[in-house]
């Protein structure tokens, strides 16, 4: 009787796995921006692996304002940067379009199954938005809904029919420009990233308006800015439930950091790019940006809480759990830049539930997300200090022992482009103009002789590492960091404009290039892709993201190894391959002639090029995979300065 129980029970369980094994190969979803809310952008699927890869080909096309919109906004055309990596839940990719408006698509055709039309007065055109990189989404028994921003409003969908729902908000949207906003004066709000769902709260950072263009010292630039307030709002109801100041209050945690008083009318200070989450611990881990003033600070002395901080909130009530700062007093407009990534690891013998920040300074940051301990020491080390009147300066930052910089950190001769002596003394005539040292070197005020004529960043202010982050692996404990040379220079000036109250602004300035419009005078490569084993904090290897530009003018008659092509970057990590591309040739801080039309499949064990594919432009967003019917698909946006944004959906025919 036992032993015909114990087949009885076996064969049921072989049936059940049989049920899911079979069910997986069909339909394996993609339900959040970057795979999961861990934010790691793995799959485990392997339809397409290193054998297979190179039987790839286009499945489908779809443009980023597909035929259906065009006829509701005739003259819209998908942006030239489309940053939008849409989400697969069951059949249905979830698009953020170009026009702004949530599109639902077949994910095995790419053809429209539903999109959202904003209210109208009738007999004019609906208002257009800006597109976003994500949406979200949120499903409780057969309640299922996406989460998305339109313009300033936050929406809620019917997942299966695009509706919206009347009694969420009003007339399904909320207006974030006042839901849970206390310090007034905001005329508008962008959330360039979209929301994300915890548990039955939907948590929204982004940016309120009215904002200081500091990069330009014609305009209006102010050290009154309002602060980036984060806000969490019920997902059945649209209930405002609670809102997380990212510049203290009074009284509040983290005022004393804000010296003088300058917490008052300081702002800034949140999150414009993508969050995590762990629903077990019930946390929302956010990556925040840098406090008003991008280069100069003396208006905000301090240390500046939360700027340039990993802050971990408890999703249910908004509370601060922990943070730590990864910057102090920032004067390099080096935000955090990506989300953070959750990640399982073995350290020391014992397993640590962790998280993974890159920044656009080449750091990883390794900390345990239960608390906000490092996992490797880091250590405050001193930093060099400006001769700005009227700045305060941090005598220290904090600097991981572990892992390694994953990409050039600050300049010096030996970093210079030095294939041929007439190469080098090239690059070196050209950052002798300017004023250069190692990574905290502080901008300067234009005409000085420390200022000369700007400051060289390196990483630039769009990184190392930017919004497209990285990917990990939670089979190996490897993480994937993409990262290009972008260097920028920094000067100040005085603001030109008479409304203006900040005392100092950058000076506006091309972007560096090198010698004979190299994309800079230092060694490259000039893109690469990093792998970090988390788990001892060491580099695996590290290689070129292809061949770059090898045939120009400049390197005639030299055998160059790869050397990769600068652009902003996203990978993907399946179970033997990192996908990513070379970025397009548009976006913020991408000069014209950067980025790469072609699409490449790493070897993720050693970093080898097993495979790659021109596409009709460079890849904007972060890639992402699923399978539906039993084939896996590989879809990525492109786009570029004369090409606008479609999505491509790769698959083995």
């Amino acid at each position: 009787m036992k032993n015909r129980l114990w087949w009885l029970v076996a064969a049921l369980v072989m049936v059940a796995a049989w049920n899911a094994t079979g069910k997986d190969e069909k339909v394996h979803n993609w339900p959040a921006y970057s795979g999961d809310k861990a934010s790691t952008k793995y799959s485990p699927l392997d339809q397409i692996n290193k054998d297979t890869v190179g039987k790839l080909s286009i499945a489908w096309r779809q443009t980023g304002v597909p035929a259906e919109l065009k006829a509701i906004w005739p003259d819209a055309s998908a942006p030239a940067n489309w940053q939008n990596t849409p989400i697969m839940v069951d059949g249905l990719l979830y698009m953020s379009s170009g026009v702004g408006s949530v599109v639902a698509l077949n994910a095995a055709t790419g053809h429209v199954v539903w999109f959202d039309v904003p209210p109208h007065e009738e007999g004019k055109a609906p208002l257009r938005a800006a597109s976003t990189r994500g949406v979200a989404y949120w499903a409780n028994g057969n309640d299922s809904r996406i989460f998305a921003m339109n313009g300033a409003n936050l929406i809620a969908l019917n997942a299966k029919t695009g509706k919206r729902y009347p009694d969420w908000g009003t007339n399904g949207a909320i207006d974030l420009t006042i839901a849970g906003y206390d310090r007034g004066g905001v005329t508008g709000y962008r959330n360039s990233s979209g929301p994300i769902v915890v548990h039955d709260v939907v948590i929204v950072a982004g940016v309120p308006s009215p904002a200081t263009d500091y990069l330009n010292e014609r305009v209006k630039a102010t050290k009154e800015a309002p602060p980036d307030d984060v806000r969490g709002f019920d997902a059945r109801t649209g209930k405002h439930l609670w809102t997380f100041h990212v510049v203290p209050r009074p009284g509040e945690y983290g005022e004393d950091t804000w010296l003088n008083g300058s917490n008052v009318y300081s702002g800034n200070s949140g999150a414009w790019s993508l969050l995590s989450a762990d629903e077990e611990l019930g946390y929302v881990y956010l990556p925040f940006e840098e406090a008003t003033g991008d280069y100069f600070g003396g208006m905000r002395p301090g240390n500046d809480l939360f700027a340039e901080s990993i802050v971990c909130l408890d999703a249910k009530t908004g509370k601060r759990v922990w943070h730590f700062q990864t910057l102090h007093h920032g004067l390099w407009d080096y935000d955090l830049p990506a989300a953070p990534i959750l990640a399982d690891i073995r350290v020391g013998g014992r397993t640590v539930k962790a998280l993974a920040q890159v920044t656009k300074q080449a750091y990883t940051f390794v900390l345990d997300r239960t608390n906000g301990k490092p996992i490797f020491p880091i250590e405050e080390r001193p930093v060099p200090q400006g001769e700005v009147p009227g700045e305060w300066y941090s005598p220290t930052q904090p600097i991981p022992s572990k892992p390694p910089a994953f990409d050039q950190q600050g300049v010096s001769d030996n970093d210079l482009l030095d294939y041929t002596p007439e190469l080098k003394a090239a690059a070196k005539k050209i950052i002798g103009d300017y004023n250069y040292g190692p990574l905290y070197t502080p901008p300067e005020v234009v005409g000085t002789p420390k200022g000369k004529n700007g400051t060289i960043y390196l990483p630039g202010t769009n990184g190392g590492a930017d919004w497209g982050g990285a990917a990990f692996d939670p089979e190996t404990g490897v993480l994937y960091v993409p990262s290009t040379h972008m260097p920028d220079i920094v000067g100040l000036v005085h603001s030109q404009n008479p409304e203006s109250n900040l005392q100092w602004v950058r000076r506006t300035w091309p972007k560096m290039l090198g010698p004979q419009g190299l994309p800079d005078p230092f060694k490259p490569p000039y893109a690469k892709l990093t792998a970090i084993d988390l788990t001892k904090g060491e580099i695996l290897w590290s290689v070129a993201n292809g061949g770059g530009i090898r045939n120009h003018p400049a390197f005639k008659g030299l055998n160059l190894p790869e050397i990769g092509t600068p652009g902003r970057n996203a990978a993907i990590v399946t179970k033997t391959l990192v996908f990513m591309g070379q970025g397009s040739d548009t976006g913020v801080g991408v000069p014209a002639g950067f980025g790469g039309k072609m699409f490449h499949a790493f070897d993720k064990k050693t970093g080898k090029i097993v495979w790659e594919m021109e596409l009709p432009a460079g890849v904007s967003n972060s890639p992402m995979t699923y399978m539906v019917n039993g084939k896996q698909y590989i879809l990525v946006a492109v786009s570029g300065r004369q090409y606008p944004g479609e999505l491509i959906a790769l698959a083995i025919p």
